[in-house]
């Protein structure tokens, strides 16, 4: 199953600012957002997503511009129409747009539709856009333009408009928890900080013209970024600390005197070991934040009280819906939320 890339790219601006919104889009926004582990930046298209084993992978180019008109939306779909007659079995195919011309959809009001809503004139507009711009392309062979595959690649293509600020795309991924969502700015200040780590996949490695064997061949190139890596980034910035990071918060000495000093590593060790389960653990993500938000709460309320005291208030069953944590290792946990919010 060989597949060659061909027309990866360096962004502007607004090219790297939708392509971190059709990221968090993929996260976020979807009833399948669970199942996507990486973002693969600029190696298949702008975007791909892939689950944790590259079995189901979501194919995503993305154009920035509010006012597409059909025949320039149907050239934008030729990388994915490239990988709809390649030999990788992409389960979604998604066009995300800044926005689209009058007339385009059937119900308006629709921001994600296939193309059962987009009129006829339209659709015809879309199969002119998208030929010209494939006859013009050496990677994709003449003859596989066929009406059949361009009339059946449409049908399974996924038009999204984009229709948020960024930092409404950064707030849904602690959506449920309210009561712990930043100010904006520190939200848009995380929304730029993905984009910028995303941009700058695209010069690790020059992977034009490369050829792979096996889909999962397309992480070797660290050309990606997983769901843990943007949690955690997310989390580091609203508590304002790596919290995983190898120093022992302060507010957790107490307690690690209280261990005897040939022990005392290896408490550490093992509640840092156990946070990052708890943070990474993608069945238990709701949890996590969850005992997170209680945490974070009781800081904010009382803010003297010391590491037992929170954990004493804690409510049991919350702290026991995490396969994760134990006594300890909560309690380290609850150190480094104290740490970085009163720092």
């Amino acid at each position: 199953m060989p597949y060659t890339v061909k027309s990866s790219e360096k962004l502007r601006k607004s090219g790297a600012e939708a392509e971190t919104k059709a990221l968090l889009y993929l996260m976020n926004f979807r009833n399948d957002s669970d199942q996507i582990h990486y973002f693969v930046v600029d190696f298949f298209n702008d975007l791909t997503g892939m689950d944790r084993f590259t079995t189901t992978l979501w194919d995503l180019q993305s154009k920035a511009n509010s006012n597409n008109y059909p025949k320039s939306l149907g050239r934008e779909l030729v990388t994915l129409f490239k990988n709809y007659l390649s030999q990788i079995d992409f389960s979604k195919y998604i066009l995300f747009v800044g926005g689209v011309s009058d007339n385009f959809r059937i119900d308006s009001s629709q921001n994600t539709f296939g193309i059962g809503n987009v009129t006829a004139k339209s659709i015809a507009s879309l199969r002119t856009g998208l030929i010209a711009e494939a006859d013009e392309k050496e990677y994709i062979e003449k003859s596989s333009i066929t009406d059949e595959n361009v009339d059946d690649f449409l049908k399974k293509v996924l038009f999204v408009i984009d229709d948020k600020q960024p930092r409404e795309y950064v707030k849904a991924i602690i959506k449920n928890h309210p009561t712990i969502i930043p100010e904006d700015k520190i939200l848009d200040a995380i929304f730029n900080e993905i984009r910028d780590i995303q941009a700058s996949k695209k010069n690790i490695s020059n992977v034009e013209g490369i050829t792979i064997q096996t889909v999962d061949e397309a992480l070797n190139y660290y050309r990606h970024l997983t769901t843990n890596e943007i949690r955690l980034l997310t989390l580091q910035r609203i508590i304002n600390r790596d919290p995983v990071e190898q120093g022992v918060p302060l507010s957790f000495f107490p307690l690690l005197y209280a261990c005897p000093p040939e022990r005392q590593k290896d408490l550490v060790d093992e509640c840092q070991r156990t946070l990052c389960r708890a943070l990474f653990n993608k069945n238990a993500a709701e949890s996590f934040w969850s005992i997170f938000e209680s945490v974070y709460n009781a800081i904010i309320t009382s803010p003297n009280d010391d590491v037992k005291c929170i954990y004493s208030n804690l409510d049991r069953r919350l702290c026991a819906s995490s396969p994760d944590f134990d006594v300890q290792s909560l309690k380290y946990f609850i150190s480094v939320v104290k740490d970085g919010v009163q720092n």
